[in-house]
């Protein structure tokens, strides 16, 4: 049977990780203060972003993606392309005279979650034109992610995004949206991004934010109590499923989302859908099941992971999974059970591909009793 096709597009970028020491800290001061040398190991250099992050796992896991992310002709971007070619997904790259290319420091700490220091490069200039109509109307998926990331996307309450997934939708293309973490005190932070959100959803058939980019997006006031509620630790460890997750799935509900899938961290994922009419709604060529996907609730518990070296990507990772599970016909409890998985193999290495997993061979291990993380979560 012939694979459907996928457009991953939007932010991509060179991750620079270096190796730290191996122990588990509970805050970044104990071993990063002014002053101080810190040893470390040898940096791991890998591309970075949604379109890389997204696309490639769901290219590894036998979706047929095309790649759709602005890059530099300078050093950084020949080194995405490289990267990329080995993956033989180079070709639909955009490659742009005179930007510079995006890149990240990741500083992945063991036993906090991750800190970047970024630098948006090329995205900044990402525009709806830049995408082709042929290969829209090529694609039975279009993936678009980190808006808040790139300044054309948000500008306008979102014109920009509205107008591409208004262009992927009247193709008959299921459309996705991936989100990415603002900074408060960045322009980003400044835009109405409830009102970009309400411009939008409506256009978006799979919304897979992570519950902290969500919560600061639709309540900014929900969001400094969690930080205050968490102290310094993640947020995810103090949220409950009723009093903090359900409310925003409503707000998302009420704005249009059809598939919501909330990523919530180590314990694991939110799933709610909308009814059989709002599904029939997604783009044809998904060749979604309504029926068995219509008004679900599930919260999905993650899979203990074999080892932990970094997160890098696992959110990213579980949604390709998601996603291309979803294409194969996959009903919602398994696509569920795939996506958990593959974050759970992600976090065994440093980057967000080498640890990736066959779905067979997941569907073996879950079938085998995987062990499920018991982090605490209100149910």
């Amino acid at each position: 049977m012939e694979k459907k096709k996928v457009i991953a597009a939007g932010h991509i970028c060179l991750d620079i990780t270096p190796m730290f020491p191996d122990r588990k800290v509970q805050h970044p001061g104990e071993i990063l203060s002014p002053g101080k040398l810190l040893e470390v190991g040898a940096a791991d250099v890998h591309t970075g972003g949604s379109v890389a992050n997204t696309g490639l796992a769901m290219k590894k896991l036998g979706a047929d993606v095309s790649l759709m992310g602005k890059v530099g002709k300078d050093a950084f971007g020949n080194m995405i392309l490289d990267i990329l070619k080995k993956h033989d997904a180079d070709t639909d790259m955009l490659i742009e005279e005179g930007e510079e290319t995006s890149y990240s420091v990741v500083l992945a700490i063991p036993g906090i979650d991750r800190i970047f220091l970024h630098n948006a490069g090329a995205n900044r200039h990402f525009k709806a034109a830049d995408i082709p109509q042929e290969k829209l109307e090529e694609a039975a998926l279009f993936h678009f992610g980190y808006p808040p990331l790139m300044p054309e996307m948000y500008a306008d309450n979102g014109a920009e995004l509205v107008s591409l997934m208004k262009r992927a939708k009247a193709a008959g293309v299921a459309t996705s949206l991936d989100m990415a973490a603002v900074d408060e005190n960045a322009p980003a932070g400044q835009a109405d991004w409830k009102e970009i959100l309400k411009n939008v959803l409506p256009f978006v058939d799979f919304f897979v934010p992570s519950v902290e980019e969500l919560c600061f997006m639709l309540d900014r006031e929900r969001f400094h109590a969690w930080q205050e509620r968490a102290g310094g630790r993640d947020i995810t460890e103090i949220l409950d499923v009723e009093k903090d997750i359900r409310p925003l799935a409503d707000a998302c509900m009420e704005l249009g989302a059809k598939v919501l899938l909330i990523k919530c961290g180590v314990p694991g994922m939110y799933l709610r859908t909308a009814d059989k009419a709002a599904l029939r709604e997604i783009g044809s060529k998904a060749e979604l099941t309504a029926d068995a996907w219509a008004e679900k609730e599930i919260f999905e518990r993650s899979y203990v992971p074999d080892r932990v070296r970094s997160g890098t990507g696992a959110g990213d990772s579980s949604i390709a999974a998601f996603l291309t599970a979803m294409l194969e016909g996959c009903e919602p409890e398994e696509a569920l059970h795939l996506a958990a998985a593959t974050g759970a193999c992600c976090v065994t290495e440093y980057d967000a591909l080498s640890g990736l997993k066959p779905f067979d061979e997941l569907r073996k291990k879950i079938a085998a009793g995987w062990d499920k993380c018991h982090a605490s979560i209100g149910a």
